[in-house]
């Protein structure tokens, strides 16, 4: 079976915000869409280890900002390659406003937004599947969506090269996280944006 299939799903990008006690958060996530019309719902699912999955899930509300080919690498390293358990996202960050909901939206970047009430939340072991009503949303910009194809062709920098020739190493294909050693543990998580061991490449210098 090759695991590479999965990387020709086609994919969009966007950044989840939500929000409890006073405390907003923010994450990036590749799923969400329309699952009815009438009413208007949608769906989104998030990993648990990210702090925004716990801020949706105990909130029941979020907003999705759905990110342009404009968009730069510096939204990615914002709200993909650091924790909002440690690290406040929107701490000097002017691209962004509050919806009538009272959440964060991205506006840097970004072509719309919407704002989502949970109504049912699903467990799928590693992520939660969120369905939604649609509360709000607004079109912020005509240009095309980002897909998961295009960030990493066009917006992800590419990763430097281990100076040490003949050095076994294996790197993130989604951020460009390089781990050094002959095996990587089938549990390892990529340290800045927690992608799993899957989605990692063995690269022999």
């Amino acid at each position: 079976m090759n695991k590479k299939t999965m990387y020709n799903l086609t994919y969009g990008l966007f950044v989840l915000t939500s929000a409890q006690d006073g405390r907003d958060g923010g994450c990036i996530i590749n799923t969400a869409g329309q699952v009815t019309s009438e009413p208007n719902r949608i769906s989104i699912a998030v990993n648990k280890a990210n702090f925004t999955h716990d801020l949706v899930k105990n909130s029941k509300r979020f907003n999705i900002s759905i990110l342009s080919e404009d968009a730069s690498f510096d939204t990615f390293k914002r709200f993909g390659f650091q924790s909002g358990r440690t690290v406040d996202k929107f701490a000097g960050f002017s691209g962004c406003e509050r919806s009538a909901n009272g959440l964060y939206y991205v506006t840097a970047g970004t072509n719309g937004y919407i704002s989502g009430e949970v109504e049912q939340a699903i467990d799928l072991g590693s992520h939660t599947l969120f369905i939604a009503g649609v509360k709000d949303m607004d079109v912020l910009s005509e240009i095309t969506s980002a897909t998961y194809g295009y960030y990493q062709s066009h917006i992800k920098p590419k990763p430097e090269q281990t100076k040490d020739l003949g050095k076994t190493i294996w790197r993130c294909r989604v951020c460009g996280y390089i781990y050094e050693g002959e095996e990587l543990p089938p549990d390892f998580i990529c340290p800045l944006c927690k992608h799993s061991a899957s989605d990692f490449e063995k690269v022999v210098n």
